[in-house]
């Protein structure tokens, strides 16, 4: 079942954006008067199509999934003989070169509007999601800097932070520039707390993981509290009872729920003595954890589990913003998604981050079908990152990507006259020597990522 899910959460999404892309095209496209041939989602053998509209444009689903694209009436194809002189004013070389520029453009604008569409809807329902209440783990380098259990954090680089995910962002950027992070929290029983994690804190994380993480900073969660007993379970048998705090394991303080089951989860088999509080006094009981398979990076391994539903979920707050801030905040999240992709990029050839960022399409659909089983709110936000991802990409100045036309064009500008062809013949069988060693990189990566 999760298997046909993420199939067609991938396919929906790859599928949706590709639409998109290719009716910026097409709209632009007729709206500067250009002929169009055929519009075609998928790449290869047409597999599919109608004709119809007033040029009786063909309309095709074809072969190979990835990707799409729109033929217009061009010279450079070929396709001229016989036609009437109307129909060759509609010819797309013969268009100035600012429509051709708009042409091009559109289609990685039609992926950035639809990405600031999304995220203002998303942003104007809101997304629950867990609050920027933070643990902190003993002696990693966010405890080094200062950060502390239960502090709130409200700003991060004077940008307001109230839930996770704007936290993990503003760490993300502030690695990636190898800049300090200043922090501002709210701590209890002290107040307003400001410190910086320095430059060299940051320096070093793997940008593709969980930042905040590698500096020892993850979401708060409740103190264990046993919230309810099932029945035949080691719990049970130990006598545990709803509404007990759990405080220590074997000697051992626990602070809060994660840090409780991991010392349950790490003694399958294993009788623990498990210090509590009933009713506001002290009891200790022995606890032998049945012994369970589980999966895990390192594949399936054995855990502890006492059949007991412990008080886990983080504080969630919903932040719902008014159209207009809606708007605003989309497009700056548009932004900075671009900005720090770019840089991303310019890392990678540099050396400064590995190529094992380079991800492909099986880990975009893993990622696909694991939002999509999140939540709505999840699987739009990550078909905007993904719309805008795209955008970037196809805006590189690689031949075969619009961006590389567009380099061609910007050069007209600036000459006064077009690339001469053969140079534009080797820079395509480059660009497409390019592209096909991004593309095998890529599934290299996402194979590696599976085994």
């Amino acid at each position: 079942m999760n298997f046909l899910q993420t199939v067609l959460a991938f396919a929906f999404c790859l599928g949706s954006l590709v639409t998109i892309h290719e009716l910026g095209h097409y709209l632009v496209a007729r709206w500067c008067g250009v002929k169009v041939l055929r519009f075609s989602v998928g790449m290869g053998k047409v597999v599919w199509s109608r004709r119809f509209g007033p040029d009786q444009t063909e309309w095709a689903i074809s072969a190979l999934p990835l990707g799409g694209y729109v033929k217009m009436l061009d010279a450079r194809e070929g396709e001229l003989a016989g036609l009437p002189e109307a129909d060759l004013q509609r010819e797309f070389t013969r268009q100035n070169v600012w429509k051709r520029i708009a042409i091009v453009a559109a289609g990685p604008l039609a992926n950035f509007l639809i990405a600031i569409l999304l995220y203002a809807g998303l942003f104007m329902h809101g997304v629950e999601e867990p609050s920027s209440k933070i643990s902190v783990q003993a002696d990693a380098k966010a405890w080094q800097a200062g950060l502390r259990n239960n502090d709130v954090v409200v700003a991060v680089n004077e940008q307001p932070v109230r839930v996770w995910s704007e936290l993990r962002w503003q760490f993300v950027q502030s690695a990636i520039d190898k800049h300090a992070a200043r922090v501002a929290v709210e701590r209890p029983g002290q107040g307003h707390v400001s410190l910086t994690l320095p430059a060299e804190l940051l320096a070093g994380l793997n940008l593709e993981g969980d930042v905040p993480g590698q500096l020892g900073i993850g979401v708060a969660r409740p103190p264990p509290v046993v919230l309810q007993v099932l029945p035949g379970g080691a719990a049970e048998r130990a006598g545990l009872l709803a509404g007990d705090l759990l405080v220590a394991v074997d000697g051992v303080a626990v602070g809060d729920s994660p840090a409780f089951i991991d010392r349950i989860r790490a003694a399958p088999g294993q009788a623990v003595l498990v210090t509590l509080q009933r009713a506001g006094q002290p009891v200790t009981v022995s606890v032998v954890p049945e012994a369970a398979q589980a999966k895990s990076g390192k594949g399936t391994v054995t855990v502890g589990k006492i059949n007991a539903e412990i008080a886990n979920r983080p504080d969630m707050i919903k932040v719902a913003s008014s159209p207009v801030a809606a708007l605003v905040k989309a497009v700056q999240r548009v932004w900075e998604t671009c900005t720090m992709t770019l840089k991303m990029i310019a890392k990678m050839v540099t050396g400064e981050v590995s190529l094992k960022n380079v991800t492909g399409p099986i880990t975009i659909a893993d990622y696909a079908g694991q939002t999509a089983r999140m939540g709505m709110e999840y699987y739009l936000s990550f078909i905007a990152f993904i719309s805008i991802s795209l955008g970037v990409m196809n805006l590189l100045p690689i031949p075969v990507l619009d961006g590389g036309h567009l380099l061609y064009y910007s050069l007209e500008v600036l000459t006064g006259r077009s690339v001469p062809e053969r140079v534009g013949e080797i820079a395509q069988r480059l660009g497409m020597g390019l592209l096909l060693t991004l593309m095998l990189l890529a599934v290299f990566n996402d194979v590696a990522r599976l085994l």
